[in-house]
Order: C-alpha cells, then sequence, then structure tokens
C-alpha cells in the first residue's frame, strides 16, 4: 500500500512523490479522502482512496496526503468527505480533476497539488447556458500552447516552479490574462512585467514561473489585460502562497486557483408559457417559431433569457383539461398544439392555405381554444401529411430524427395510436395491449401492421415540432438568449412513461403537496409518486434520458417542486385533497414508540372521530338524514362512515347520486367539503403497507380529534408532530436529495434552476447551495420567517427573483386583490405613509421592477404580464384575467394569451427604452466594467459589493468550505 504519510520523505527508485493538499473545513468525524482513476488511487473506489490529514497553517485548515507514483503518471481524481468507514458523505461538483506529472521531474522529487474545493457553483460557467450562449464568445478562444518552464531548472535546489492555473470564463476578444504580484517575475505588481497565461482550452489558463525560495511566501493576484491597456484586477483580496520548507521541499508545485473574482455577472429576462404567445402568423396559439420574434423583443429589451412552461405532449382526455402543461403523456415528446402547419412544406396547395387562414381568423380570440386548435391543427396536418410523407421519410433530417429518437419516438406513437383506437389513454382497459411489451409494439409498428401509416403520422408530427423548436432554439443561443425550459416533477398515471416503465412508478398512490401558501387543504396533483428503489438499478436511465432530450432545445431549465427529489408528499389514490398524506420517504412512528409515550388507543387516533355534535352542528336540522345515508352509528352517539363511502373518491361518488334524488339546501360544494371534514378529522394516518406504523396528520392541532384528547397524549402528540415534520427526516431527505439530484445535473449540461417554494425542510437550500442549484425568490412568498413580503437587496448571488410566477397573481391583480395588505406593502418596502393607488400604476410596477433588477440575484426573470404594466396601454384588460394558474383549483384551464401580438411589442420603442434603462441601469446584462461600483452605489444596492468583496461570482458559503478573505487591493 503507498504511504499515507503527511509528507513523504523517502526517494523510491523510479517514482516521484505527489502531494496533494487542499484548504477545508469538516464537521467532527469527518475526513479528506482523494480518490482517482488509477488502482494506486483506488480506481474510484473510496474505501481504497488515499485518506489525507489536517494541519493548521495560519487560520486554515489543510488536508494534505502524500504517494509515490511512476514518472509520466497521469490520471483523473476528485475529493470526497468520509466518516471514519470511509462512507462518502459528500463530494465534489463539477468535473473530474487531471494531473499529468511535468516533463523533467526527477525520481524522488516532491510534486504538489494545491487545490480549491470545487463546489456546484463553481461549475456554473462551465454550464451551456454560460458556456453556449452568455459567455459564447469567450469559448471561440483557441488553445494556445503552454508556457512552460525550462527543465533543467528542476535541479536547481534554491527554485521552485509553480503553474499557475485559473479559469476564466467570460473574456473579450484581444484581452489577455496576467498573474502580477510581490516578486520579480510576477512584476512586482507591475502589470506591463507581469507573467501572461496562455489559453489552455475549457475556459482554463496556465502559465508557469520559476520562483526562488526567497520570494515566499508570494503574494498575487490574476487581473485581464486588454490591447488599450485597460486593467481588470480580481475582486477580493491578495491570494498568498506560502510553502514551509523546513517541512517539505517540493520542486514543482501546480496551483489550480478556481474561478478568476470578478464581479457577478447577473441578468434579466421574461417569462411567459408558450400557449400564451401571440403573434400574427400563428394559429389560436403560442408556436415554437414564435420564439424567434421572442427572442429578438428581449435581446432589444436587454434581456438574457426566455423562460418556458413545459411543452411536453399532454393530450390525455383529448379535451380542455390538457391544457394543464404538467401533466405529460410522454416526457419526451413535443405538444402538437405548438406545431406551425404553414410551415410544414413549401408546397402547400392554395385550399389548404385558405383553410389555415380561416382557421386563424376563428381561432384568433381573447384566450386559447385548447380542443378547437388542436383539432384544426391536426386535421390540417393530415392532409399536408398524405401529401408530403414519403418526400420526409426519405429524407436524411428524418432518418437521422428517428435513428437518434426511436427509443421514445415508437412507443409514443403507438400509444397515441391505441389511445384514439380504444378512445382513452387508461391503458389498463387496452386488452391485450394493457401491458407493455417490445414484441407486441414491434409488431405494431412494423410496415406490415395494418395501422402502420396512422402510427408514422405522429413520427411526422413529433420530427416537424423537433426542426421548429431546434430553429428557434439554435437563433436563440445565436443572439445571446438562454432558452429556459420547465422540468415536471410528475406524469400523468395514464402516460405513454407508466405504460412502457410501470416498475418505475407506485401506481396506488398520487402526489401533491402539504397545505401551504396555495391552498388550505393542500394539493392533489393526481401523478403517480417515483419508485425511487426501482429507478436507482439502472442509475436513472429513465431520469438520464430525458434530461438529455431537453439539453437539445434548451440550455436552462427550471425543476418544478424540487422538495421532490428530497421527499414527495404521497397520497393514496382514492383522496382527492391534498390533506391526508405523508412524506415518502420519511422514518415514521411505530407503535413501539407511540406506546412507550403512553399512547395507546391506535383506532381513536386513526378512524375518523365523529360524534353526533358534530353533525348537528355541520349539517342542522338535516344532520339524521345525511348520517342514515353515509355513516353508521357504532357506539351511542358515534359515528363511523360506511364502507361504500370511506374515502374521499367514494364520498363524492355517493353524494353526487344522492344529490339526485334529494333537495338539500346546501350546494354539492358546501356538503362534499363538509363530509371531507369529517373523513379527515384524524390525529394519525396509519401507514396502508404497515398497521404499526403511523404518521401525524398535517395541521393536527386544528382537529377535534385532537382537541378532545387529555392533555398528556396532546402534549405527546405535539411533540412528535413537530419532530416529525420539523427534525426527525432531515438527514433522510439529505441524503435521499444527493442520490438523486447530481444524477439530473450531470445528465446535461444545461443552467438548473431549482423551484424551492412552500414548506422548505432546513435541508434543502444547504444541498441546493453544494450543488450550485439556483433557488427562487417570489416577494410576496418570502423564506424567511417573520417576513410578510422579501426584501430584494437581501436575496443571496445564487437566485432567480420575481414579482410573480405562474402559479400566482400578477402583479397588477395581486395588487388589486387586498386593500390592507396593499397598504402594509406601500408603507413597509415603498416606506411610505400615504394611501396607495387602487390600481398599480406605471410608476408603481417601475419601482418593484426596479427593486428585483438592482438585487443581488443572478437572474430577474419577470412575467411578461408584469412588464407589460409599465404601460397603461396594455392595462386595457381586466387584471383577474391576466392570471395564468389557479393551484387552487385541479381543473383549472391554463389558456391565457397575451393581448398585444410580439410583433407590436417590437414596435414599442418607449417600452423597449423603458426594459432597457431598468436593466442595464442596474448593471445587468452588461460586461463588468469599473462603472459598476458607481452603479451599485447608485442603487444602493450594498448586499452585491459586500458579496463581490467576499469571492468569486459563482463561489459561496457551503457547509464545510472556508470563506474566501475579503481584504484591501494592492
Amino acid at each position: 500500500m503507498v504511504n499515507l504519510g503527511l509528507f513523504s520523505g523517502s526517494k523510491v527508485s523510479n517514482s516521484v512523490i505527489l502531494n496533494f493538499k487542499i484548504p477545508y473545513y469538516t464537521h467532527w468525524g469527518q475526513h479528506l479522502l482523494v480518490c482517482g482513476s488509477e488502482p494506486i488511487l483506488g480506481s474510484w473506489n473510496a474505501k481504497k482512496g488515499l485518506l489525507l490529514r489536517p494541519y493548521h497553517q495560519g487560520d486554515e485548515l489543510i488536508w494534505a496526503g502524500s504517494l509515490s507514483v511512476p514518472a509520466g503518471f497521469n490520471c483523473e481524481y476528485s475529493y470526497y468527505v468520509v466518516d471514519d468507514e470511509k462512507n462518502v458523505l459528500r463530494w465534489e461538483a463539477g468535473s473530474k480533476r487531471k494531473v499529468a506529472l511535468p516533463n523533467g521531474v526527477q525520481s524522488g522529487q516532491l510534486v504538489e497539488l494545491r487545490d480549491l474545493w470545487q463546489t456546484g457553483s463553481d461549475d456554473l460557467p462551465l454550464r451551456s447556458a454560460f458556456k453556449n450562449v452568455i459567455f459564447r464568445n469567450s469559448w471561440s478562444l483557441e488553445v494556445e500552447r503552454p508556457l512552460e518552464a525550462v527543465n533543467n531548472l528542476l535541479a536547481n535546489e534554491d527554485s521552485v516552479i509553480v503553474q499557475f492555473r485559473i479559469c476564466c470564463p467570460n473574456i473579450e476578444e484581444d484581452t489577455s490574462i496576467y498573474v502580477i504580484g510581490s516578486p520579480l517575475k510576477l512584476g512586482s505588481w507591475k502589470i506591463e512585467d507581469g507573467l501572461k497565461l496562455g489559453y489552455a482550452g475549457e475556459s482554463i489558463w496556465v502559465a508557469e514561473a520559476v520562483m526562488k525560495k526567497d520570494d515566499f511566501p508570494i503574494k498575487y493576484r490574476y487581473c485581464k489585460y486588454d490591447k488599450s491597456k485597460k486593467i481588470a484586477l480580481e475582486t477580493g483580496g491578495n491570494r498568498e502562497l506560502t510553502v514551509d520548507f523546513s517541512i517539505s521541499q517540493p520542486k514543482y508545485i501546480i496551483l489550480s486557483d478556481g474561478l478568476m473574482r470578478e464581479m457577478p455577472w447577473r441578468g434579466a429576462g421574461v417569462a411567459i408559457p408558450m400557449f400564451s404567445v401571440r403573434s400574427e402568423a400563428d394559429l389560436g396559439v403560442g408556436e415554437f417559431l414564435d420564439l424567434k420574434l421572442l427572442v429578438d423583443w428581449a435581446v432589444q429589451s436587454g434581456f438574457h433569457l426566455v423562460q418556458l412552461l413545459p411543452i411536453n405532449d399532454t393530450s390525455v382526455h383529448g379535451m380542455w383539461w390538457d391544457s394543464y402543461p404538467y401533466s405529460s403523456l410522454s416526457v419526451f415528446a413535443l405538444h402538437p398544439l405548438y406545431l406551425r402547419v404553414q410551415a410544414l412544406s413549401a408546397n402547400i396547395s392554395e385550399d389548404i392555405l385558405q383553410e389555415i387562414q380561416k382557421a386563424r381568423e376563428e381561432l384568433d380570440g381573447k384566450d386559447v381554444d385548447y380542443e378547437a386548435t388542436m383539432a384544426t391543427k391536426l386535421s390540417i396536418a393530415k392532409k399536408i401529411y398524405s401529401q408530403e410523407k414519403e418526400t420526409v421519410f426519405n429524407s436524411i433530417a428524418f432518418q437521422n430524427f428517428f435513428s437518434e429518437n426511436q427509443d421514445w419516438l415508437k412507443p409514443y406513437a403507438a400509444f397515441c395510436f391505441l389511445r384514439d383506437f380504444f378512445e382513452t389513454s387508461d391503458h389498463s382497459q387496452w386488452g391485450r395491449f394493457s401491458h407493455f411489451s417490445n414484441d407486441k409494439l414491434e409488431k405494431l409498428v412494423s410496415k406490415e401492421s395494418l395501422h402502420y401509416d396512422a402510427i408514422c403520422f405522429h413520427y411526422y408530427i413529433q420530427f416537424h415540432l423537433h426542426m421548429q423548436l431546434s430553429e428557434a432554439a439554435e437563433y436563440a443561443r445565436k443572439k445571446g438568449v438562454v432558452l429556459k425550459g420547465d422540468l415536471p416533477i410528475g406524469v400523468d398515471r395514464n402516460s405513454v412513461d407508466t405504460w412502457v416503465y410501470p416498475n418505475l412508478f407506485r401506481m396506488n398512490t398520487s402526489t401533491g403537496a402539504p397545505p401551504d401558501y396555495f391552498d388550505k387543504n393542500g394539493q392533489n396533483w393526481g401523478f403517480p409518486t417515483y419508485n425511487w428503489e426501482e429507478m436507482s438499478k439502472d442509475n436513472y436511465a429513465w431520469w438520464r434520458a430525458r434530461l438529455t432530450q431537453m439539453g437539445k432545445y434548451f440550455t436552462a431549465y427550471r425543476i418544478d417542486h424540487i422538495l421532490g427529489f428530497f421527499r414527495i408528499w404521497e397520497l393514496p389514490d382514492h383522496a382527492m385533497t391534498g390533506l391526508c398524506g405523508k412524506f415518502r420517504p420519511s422514518i415514521p412512528l411505530s407503535q413501539e414508540e407511540l406506546e412507550k409515550e403512553g399512547i395507546w388507543d391506535f383506532n381513536r387516533l386513526s378512524r375518523p372521530y365523529i360524534r353526533k355534535q358534530m353533525l348537528e352542528e355541520k349539517f342542522g336540522t338535516t344532520w339524521s338524514m345525511i348520517a342514515a345515508t353515509f355513516l353508521n352509528e357504532f357506539q351511542k352517539d358515534q359515528y363511523e362512515f360506511k364502507e361504500n363511502c370511506n374515502t374521499e373518491k367514494k364520498i363524492a361518488a355517493k353524494l353526487k347520486s344522492y344529490l339526485e334524488k334529494s333537495i338539500l339546501l346546501d350546494s354539492e360544494e358546501k356538503l362534499r367539503r363538509k363530509l371531507f371534514d369529517l373523513i379527515q378529522n384524524v390525529v394519525l394516518i396509519r401507514d396502508p403497507e404497515d398497521s404499526r406504523k403511523f404518521y401525524p396528520r398535517f395541521n393536527l392541532e386544528d382537529t377535534s380529534s385532537f382537541n378532545d384528547l387529555d392533555e398528556h397524549s396532546k402534549n405527546v402528540l405535539r411533540r412528535l408532530y413537530y419532530d416529525y415534520y420539523f427534525h426527525r427526516q432531515e438527514t433522510l431527505w439529505r441524503q435521499n436529495a444527493l442520490k438523486t439530484l447530481p444524477v439530473l445535473l450531470n445528465s446535461s449540461d444545461m443552467l438548473a434552476c431549482g423551484e424551492d417554494l412552500g414548506m422548505i425542510p432546513s435541508c434543502v437550500h444547504p444541498v441546493m447551495q453544494e450543488l450550485g442549484l439556483i433557488g427562487l425568490r417570489i416577494q410576496r412568498m418570502p423564506n424567511e420567517p417573520g417576513l410578510e413580503f422579501g426584501i430584494p437587496s437581501q436575496y443571496s448571488y445564487m437566485t432567480v427573483n420575481a414579482p410573480s410566477c405562474h402559479d400566482c397573481s400578477t402583479l397588477r391583480a395581486w395588487w388589486e386583490e387586498d386593500e390592507e395588505r396593499r397598504r402594509r406593502y406601500f408603507k413597509t418596502i415603498v416606506g411610505s405613509d400615504l394611501l396607495p393607488p387602487d390600481q398599480c400604476t406605471p410608476e408603481i410596477a417601475h419601482f418593484i421592477l426596479r427593486q428585483h433588477v438592482e438585487s443581488p440575484s443572478m437572474w430577474s426573470i419577470f412575467p411578461l404580464q408584469d412588464l407589460l404594466v409599465l404601460k397603461e396601454e396594455y392595462m386595457t384588460r381586466p387584471a383577474v384575467e391576466e392570471t395564468i394558474n389557479d393551484p387552487t383549483n385541479p381543473k383549472h384551464y391554463w389558456r391565457y394569451r397575451v393581448h398585444v401580438t410580439v410583433e407590436s411589442l417590437l414596435k414599442d420603442r418607449e417600452l423597449i427604452s423603458t426594459l432597457k434603462g431598468l436593466v442595464h441601469g442596474s448593471g445587468r446584462s452588461c460586461p463588468p466594467s469599473q462603472d459598476d461600483e458607481l452603479l451599485l452605489v447608485k442603487s444602493k444596492n450594498e448586499s452585491i459589493k459586500q458579496q463581490a468583496a467576499n469571492g468569486t461570482p459563482f463561489a459561496g458559503q457551503v457547509d464545510g468550505i472556508p470563506k474566501k478573505e475579503a481584504v484591501t487591493v494592492a
């Protein structure tokens, strides 16, 4: 086994001593380990990796370890945090490190690798949103030959070769990177005499210098230097390289200094669902090719990003319910709704062109007519398909598309055919096709199949959708605009994915969210929960394929309900509301645990608690009729639900048939709510798979079942409730997220943002920070306890901020909803005791938008509706009609369409000028410059200045990782 000493002084024949060094703060019982691709570093088995040892150097805790390697040694490696048994607790983000011993290193000499721990945020500049879009010009640089020091100087006892390495992803044309510092070889702080670095690819700049021992400790700093002799120094303090030559005698030091410290890049964007866009060319709904116009408008307005809602096919029911974009029929297929039919062919007949024009006039209403638009587009597409199919299918473009996508395309096309044939997407009703098999699929889609032409139509539609979206996506990239997609947390119960991969889903369950800002009864989305244990068996191949497909079109994406990757709110499939669920995974309360606390009557606590007095209070004089229909009296004045109505779904069905025969004063909705209140009146929820395990009902203290208990039971259950929801699950949920989220992040090079609204466990934000996931901040839904309104100037850099989102009312509607709240906002945020206006005026909107763009957040992404409030002429439509979604209504019709075309917005120079002034006036979307500090002072944004002083734009404080010091510029 290799020498695990802190430093090895022994010389092994024909071998070199390789020493790893990294500063890192761990918790008690944690250690650092380096593991790599070669057997001497464990062959990626952490149990066999090199365990490092800590020592203090000034205020820093350094981990170091050495081993003997042969001359010419090279490998990949990474650092890991492990426990005493070498179990991995945490690992570095980003790409694997690479080491290759320099030429000329002699046997027995010491080569030191000085590294910094790589966080997820360090990796962000290498994501496609920055690499291929924002900083795309920087990545067109040609690799230069590294500037190597003279090898024979390695034999000089008084010299050390230092290799400086820095990552700089954003650099202007004709600009170079220099390192300047205290030694003569670094120019004695003069840029003209400093050390110029050469471009080594992948945003890495490298140079070597021969340093004398007398030069140490070396103080230095990186800077940019352009042809006009303009200097841009790193922010923060001087870097320092210290060597204690009394302990070790390194001959070569490879100094990996992470990211160049610059002012944080900050951008702005616009968010709008694809279906909401309106153009002069589209047919009843926004279309993929409309994105080119939207990109043009974004560029002129100073925006660098366009954000969409999910665009996958949702054609499950064949009606307007399919307007819900988060209920995917397929996580791979694109939605036919967004097809531009007149772009299907260059030779469309005149009668079809007239049909398209007539349909455009009929469908050009205020909002989307989902069913009519879908029917019209598919009808027209079939006519063009019959004329063009042979030409398309024989094209190289189609054959390449089919070859690359057939794994999901063939099942999708077969599913669509079977859905239409059986007139249902419920694949359990498809007879012998209910159970998917590759043999059945291949027979169905073969050229000999009677249904081959009908199936090929779906290939044809998907091919053209792919071509049109690809065209728009490439246009956005070339224009420097990030196209941001949306990754739904679930799939529809009756989808291609549940048909093909039933083992990946828990089909007897449903996903949702516990009571929150949006709904006091919780939400039930209806999706089956994931079988994560089964998914892990092939390293989450379904997720990896899904993200790879998404990455073909988008350079950034939003992870819907990111909490679902920590834990999901799981409901039984017979539930209709989201109240009586449990977290999966979670550690339940065991019967033994409860009994030790003096809790014994489990039936009393887990069955609906229904008393005669409650029925009289709820239903008045009709209580006996209700009781006779829905309940049995099992003890005097104590009731339970009958077998045929002992779930929420059974109650709803029974109530509907009951009301057809009876006349009651209350509406069906009110009666259903009252009956649901009864069935939800429990304290504990018994696990359906293990009767000796229980989960405390959410908000159990609000129930009469809880309030009628003795004080001892109340105290015990109250304590166990808070432990279950706020303490005992944290480690489990953290571990769960660290198994699943890295798979997503490593499946593509898209920039990832997480929707982290709602009840946030304390483990969530540290994990997001560790993985480099950008969070979401909506001002009216602050994460901080005790705040009614968020304070944008206090948001962290790793966030996206906005005054509203698609899941809540628009800025203008929110302003009009509540007079008292409006007054509180005006006093707290605006700082005025005056009576606020009844409507959100352009001046109010400008103030709120300016608050957001001047924040430290990496991105400010505004719903288009909130931007249009800047001009009164766009406020003619009632504000309530501009809301995209009502989360409290599971059957909400997603149909909002902007009442002005993108072409009109492109002509509105006044609005464009206002938006550009807001964006650029805040320092967003502009290259960092010496004027940034003035802008920051002007906007009173001290938070950004502090962040810039503390470190790099993409590096933040992660648990266990030391903060970078902020000292004065040399």
